[in-house]
């Protein structure tokens, strides 16, 4: 008859401290904020190759959308929404658009199974795609509306809002590209989903609001990015109020939480299939 000692026994305090050891040799689980700027730095290489045609086509179709409305809006209320709703187009071109193809396609070829088995948060990854695509839309976003303030003769005085306004309604409109590729049960139609929010960004953005329908007008304050247009548009008169510019960013960072909060339950429910 043999004894077995009793530190070895799989009860014994010995032996759960040699497994708690173990267990921490394996390495803390990684944090939110240090995995969300590895997945960020990961898809800006990633995607950085593509930097230059994505810039151009978002720029060039901002840009060329304002060279249109030139003929139609000469100065004022009109051509301040314009140069605003251009200028967040594209943003809406590239967090949600391309964002949306992104997602739909990883998901479609096996790319979330990667993730999965990286020992990295959900709210990480979508940040993460969602900061580095956003990222490639701010020398565009100036672009345009430095172009546009030139056409239509408006103040550059605050153009600074940029700072905020880039980042909110990127929030907004990459979390709900993101939604739409993780959700859409084909990547095909989560190009569509992409494109169908881009064009109504295009439509109930760039088009001055008082020439819209009643029932337009509501479709348009549904939409994330309609906030950031505003928010910007209010800065171009000569004595902005802050207070609705605020709100507005307000509201625009609301939904950008929310929107994020989506793709990321999105992301966990495509990730388990």
């Amino acid at each position: 008859m043999s004894v077995v000692p009793a530190e070895v026994l799989p009860g014994s305090a010995l032996a759960v401290e040699e497994t708690d050891r173990d267990a921490a040799e394996l390495g803390p689980r990684a944090r939110l904020w240090p995995a969300l700027v590895a997945v960020y730095r990961a898809q800006l290489s990633r995607a950085r190759v593509a930097r230059i045609p994505l810039l151009f086509v978002a720029t060039f179709q901002s840009v060329g959308i304002m060279i249109l409305m030139r003929g139609v809006v000469d100065g004022g209320a009109e051509a301040q929404a314009v140069v605003a709703g251009s200028a967040v187009l594209v943003v809406a071109f590239v967090a949600l658009n391309l964002l949306a193809q992104y997602f739909g396609q990883l998901r479609a070829s096996g790319g979330l199974d990667h993730y999965a088995t990286l020992p990295v948060p959900p709210a990480a990854v979508v940040l993460g795609a969602a900061g580095a695509y956003a990222s490639f839309t701010v020398p565009g976003t100036v672009v345009t509306a430095v172009f546009g303030c030139v056409l239509f003769g408006l103040p550059m005085a605050h153009l600074w809002v940029l700072v905020a306004v880039i980042p909110l309604a990127g929030a907004a409109l990459a979390g709900l590209g993101a939604a739409f590729g993780l959700l859409a049960p084909r990547p095909e139609l989560a190009t569509v989903l992409g494109q169908l929010g881009m064009s109504a960004a295009l439509l109930l953005g760039v088009l001055p609001a008082d020439r819209m329908p009643e029932g337009v007008r509501f479709l348009r304050d549904l939409l994330p990015s309609t906030y950031g247009v505003e928010a910007f548009a209010r800065t171009f008169g000569p004595h902005p109020d802050w207070a609705f510019v605020l709100g507005d960013l307000a509201v625009c960072g609301a939904v950008g939480v929310v929107s994020l909060g989506v793709a990321t339950w999105a992301y966990r429910r495509a990730a388990v299939r």
